[in-house]
């Protein structure tokens, strides 16, 4: 791996001298760590890990805990998940370890139902860990200001299950008539992606000193932008995927000087190698390749100061773009009323549509929106096609044939 110069130059004087050595060798190493987070209100971890075993005839495959995520788990190898059904069905996210570090935040500080705004959501890791962890009664605005991206965070947001979210694909200045709308916001911010190096080689050469400063003054903007959302006493997550301490530390340090905030400590064990700040004294959270299994990432808890008393303003969905909100309702078409896909994956098995249980090879053909035909003790009219008994969509079942309601963007293309 050729690094840049200038990357190495900027790193050497920021990290301690003894390290430097461990570093750049840990970002040479081509053995990227798999993992991923269960959705525990679909699948227990338990049953999840003996899923896999089973489904890729792997019993080797071994897993261990992501210490700071109860829902997270690392495997021993990367089996081809597009194959499983499962994954398609929302019960696991194949998320980077570091990133689950959210989950422990939103833990540690929220205990009652919030307002959460996911300011740069897409492709949705960070807004299902919030819907995975945040108090019953919350409700989540996952934004993502490019549309193609927002269209696949709104996907693995239905996937996912939860129904109290709104999906919206804004830029950060059109939230800021929303005053103190939401106590918490999370803002994993564009970077310079320092910290995908060994992941993306595409990474490396987009990067430059240029390309840092650039992204150190879109970050200004965005927090100026939204911080006004935050109510007083509010938590801000700032989260990056690079090292350098412009984007980072320098941020945060803005964020409670200028913007008026609180760094908070977050408990962690010194198990978890979670590294310290690289400058300042306020507290922040980095994952370093040469300490922590996974890719690098920067995180920090921010309290607002401010009268807590302070009217807030309610979110008027009519300024937004809304890709969805909740449950989709059923379209009608001429005398038929067919019902959304999000309504498969978030109802109940005691819900008004017949379930219908199929193997392995049935469910890979309804995800690659194949045609289908059923066996004739499936019932008539509109199912929901289970895999090992959870939910993968609709089928309008006409007898001699299936119609594949699955939705075609979702389609599998390769197998």
């Amino acid at each position: 791996m050729n690094l840049p110069q200038d990357f190495l130059d900027s790193i050497k004087k920021a990290i301690p001298a003894d390290e430097f050595e461990a570093f750049v060798a840990a970002l040479s190493d081509d053995e990227q760590p798999t993992s991923i987070r269960v959705n525990t209100a679909k699948i227990s971890v338990e049953e999840l890990q003996q899923h896999l075993r089973d489904e890729f005839a792997d019993d080797a495959l071994e897993f261990c805990r992501v210490p700071w995520c109860a829902e997270g788990l690392y495997l021993s190898r990367r089996p081809q998940f597009t194959l499983d059904p499962l994954f398609h069905a929302g019960c696991y996210y194949v998320q980077e370890a570091s990133s689950m570090f959210i989950s422990h935040i939103l833990r540690t500080f929220v205990s009652e139902p919030v307002s959460c705004l996911d300011l740069c959501a897409a492709p949705g890791g960070k807004s299902t860990a919030a819907l995975s962890v945040l108090p019953k009664g919350s409700r989540l605005m996952s934004n993502e200001i490019d549309r193609r991206r927002a269209r696949i965070l709104a996907e693995n947001i239905t996937k996912w299950g939860n129904p109290c979210v709104t999906v919206t694909s804004n830029a950060p200045r059109d939230f800021r008539s929303l005053r103190a709308a939401f106590d918490v916001i999370i803002t994993d911010v564009p970077c310079s992606g320092e910290g995908m190096f060994r992941k993306d080689e595409g990474a490396i050469a987009d990067w430059s000193k240029q390309k840092v400063e650039a992204c150190a003054a879109l970050q200004h903007e965005i927090l100026d932008e939204i911080w006004d959302c935050l109510k007083p006493g509010g938590l801000l997550i700032y989260s990056t995927c690079t090292f350098n301490t412009a984007e980072d530390e320098e941020m945060v340090e803005y964020i409670c000087e200028t913007l008026g905030g609180e760094a908070l400590s977050v408990p962690v064990e010194l198990s978890w190698n979670i590294h310290s700040p690289l400058v300042g004294n306020r507290p922040c959270y980095r994952f370093m390749p040469h300490f922590t299994k996974g890719e690098g990432l920067f995180m920090a808890a921010i309290r607002k100061d401010g009268d807590k008393s302070l009217k807030s303003s309610t979110v008027n969905l009519k300024k937004l773009f809304v890709l969805q909100a909740g449950i989709e309702p059923p379209t009608v078409k001429g005398k038929d009323v067919i019902p959304s896909h999000a309504m498969a994956l978030m109802m109940n098995p005691q819900s008004a549509f017949p379930r219908y249980e199929v193997p392995q090879s049935v469910a890979l053909d309804y995800l690659r929106r194949l045609s289908l035909v059923l066996p004739p003790d499936a019932p008539r009219g509109y199912l929901v096609l289970t895999y090992k008994q959870h939910a993968l969509g609709f089928v309008k079942n006409l007898g001699n044939r299936c119609n594949n309601l699955y939705p075609q963007e979702w389609r599998i293309r390769n197998l």
